[in-house]
């Protein structure tokens, strides 16, 4: 399959890599994001050698690294006997490296779990050899906390010496859908639902088949491949994995304020906070504020969410149903969420339809901020910003099979007249999302004022 997206990430490395000065570049991110991919797709045209570290000792590890360093400089004995320090290892490197040459080492955190000094190490290594020779060193890993903790942390000693950094995310709705081209949006959006922007999880994903068979063999029994990974990245990145669970089961359950989560997991408020922003800091979950909220860490309007779209879906319908899972009822779990998925859709249409105004913002304005809007019982699906221009665009999503029609547009209206957001200033703007097209008078109406219209995730009709 071939490789997709992550322009913005590659254009950085070949940047860094054409200075031709001495790098110490950091990827980091969840396991299965793409950063082996990634670098792969940088590196396969240059001089490079790349070290997949493993959970094994460490004179294990680096007997491997001298026989690939061997390979690329045809020393044969070294390919023998490996290195036996990583004294010897950078000693090497500032005898015979002459040319630019890229020193990729993949899984970094496993060297740390073999040596707890491994970070001071390569400080020292880098400070009194590295940094003068033509090196672009990569160093990655999956564990984001030990990698911010052993490389990027104020008190990590790396910290300094990196060049450049990548934190790499889950691809956005239209990347993903790019694993599958030939698929209607509806369905792109179903495998968006279930999997999100994972690369790890999409490329498992059989098109051929249809989506329900693919839900079944990735995820829905005992030993598909995805049917324990929360629990597996939990307990990979955190210690107390049993405490997160609680917490993302309760925000799973619409537990958005802190003292809704307090009240479902029984823990303490002052506690809780530290919690919370560990799973931010890994983009399991986010706070979300108004999207009029011009200071938003000062606002009191904030709710917590899932971030991650496969945490969702797991927490929604495969933790809840694992006792019936193990007993080998797929059949009846799959009917469930079948009788759900338009809602589960509905909910996800929201996203895309937030990410599809950026892709369209050359026809509209620049946006500030871009979200939703809520204030006590009511709530606008999308909300976009301008603060300099005093611009708002309000929008709403309907996945219907019905058309949308003006009666729809004359709710978000009356809903417009609650923001207080420069109130008799602003210049308003509408949007409207729908699955099933809109009513002759809706699009009429829309030629002649600041209507935007889109149908599944394309711009039809637009007046400016």
């Amino acid at each position: 399959m071939k490789f997709i997206n992550r322009e913005q990430e590659l254009k950085s490395l070949e940047e860094w890599w054409t200075s031709r000065d001495p790098q110490l570049i950091i990827i980091y991110g969840r396991r299965r994001v793409g950063k082996t991919e990634l670098i792969k797709q940088f590196i396969k045209d240059k001089p490079h050698v790349y070290f997949l570290a493993q959970q094994i000792s460490e004179q294990e590890n680096l007997k491997m690294l001298g026989q690939l360093v061997g390979e690329h400089f045809d020393d044969l004995i070294l390919q023998e006997k490996g290195f036996d320090s990583w004294q010897i290892f950078f000693d090497y490197l500032k005898k015979n490296l002459k040319k630019q040459l890229i020193l990729a080492i993949d899984e970094f955190p496993y060297l740390a779990e073999a040596n707890k000094g491994i970070s001071s190490i390569f400080q020292a290594g880098w400070d009194e050899c590295l940094k003068k020779l033509p090196v672009f060193m990569i160093l990655c890993g999956s564990s984001i906390a030990m990698m911010e903790r052993e490389t990027l942390a104020a008190k990590a000693p790396l910290y300094g010496r990196r060049t450049g950094q990548v934190f790499l995310k889950p691809l956005g709705f239209f990347e993903a859908s790019r694993f599958f081209p030939n698929l209607r949006f509806e369905e792109k959006l179903c495998y968006y639902s279930l999997l999100g922007g994972n690369p790890g999880y999409l490329i498992q994903v059989d098109p051929k088949l249809p989506f329900e068979d693919n839900l079944k063999k990735l995820v829905l029994r005992p030993f598909s491949p995805l049917y324990s990974e929360v629990e597996f990245l939990l307990r990979e990145e955190l210690r107390e994995p049993r405490i997160y669970l609680a917490i993302l089961k309760a925000i799973a359950r619409d537990r958005s304020r802190i003292s809704e989560i307090v009240n479902e997991t029984g823990l303490d408020k002052s506690s809780l906070h530290k919690y919370l922003f560990v799973l931010e800091d890994l983009q399991v979950i986010q706070k979300e504020y108004p999207a009029t909220e011009s200071r938003p860490l000062k606002s009191k309007k904030g709710l917590y969410r899932l971030q991650d779209q496969y945490f969702k879906f797991w927490f929604r319908y495969v933790l809840p149903n694992r006792s019936k899972i193990e007993e080998g009822k797929v059949e009846e779990v799959s009917s469930l969420i079948r009788s759900e998925l338009n809602q589960l859709l509905a909910e996800n249409y929201e996203i895309v339809a937030r990410e599809t105004l950026g892709k369209f913002e050359s026809n509209l304005f620049k946006f500030d901020r871009v979200g939703k809007w809520w204030d006590r019982n009511e709530e606008i699906d999308v909300a976009a910003v301008n603060e300099k221009e005093g611009k708002i665009l309000l929008g709403e999503v309907k996945w219907s099979n019905k058309p949308v029609g003006t009666n729809i547009l004359d709710d978000l209206k009356r809903k417009a007249g609650l923001i207080d957001w420069q109130r008799g200033q602003r210049q308003e703007y509408y949007s409207l999302f729908s699955k099933s097209g809109f009513t002759e008078a809706l699009v009429n109406l829309a030629g002649k004022e600041n209507i935007f219209l889109f149908h599944e995730d394309r711009l039809v009709q637009f007046h400016k």
